[in-house]
């Protein structure tokens, strides 16, 4: 004898497994990993912190 099948069931987890193959597929092409994003984001802090230092001081000149 044949299982019985809920096909609103089945529907559904074809729909949530097609949904999880296109999210792979967009991650590959247009995401980045948290590393790289983690790397990012304290290369631009150190180079934010390079500049403040370097940032000159111009009090009490005209022009400002």
């Amino acid at each position: 004898m044949a299982e019985i099948v809920n096909l609103r069931r089945v529907k559904k987890a074809k729909a949530r497994q097609d949904a999880a193959v296109q999210a792979a597929q967009n991650r590959v092409l247009h995401g980045r990993s948290r590393a790289e994003r983690e790397a990012a984001a304290a290369g631009k802090q150190q180079a934010d912190r390079v500049l403040d230092g370097a940032r000159l001081d111009r009090d009490g000149e005209p022009g400002e």
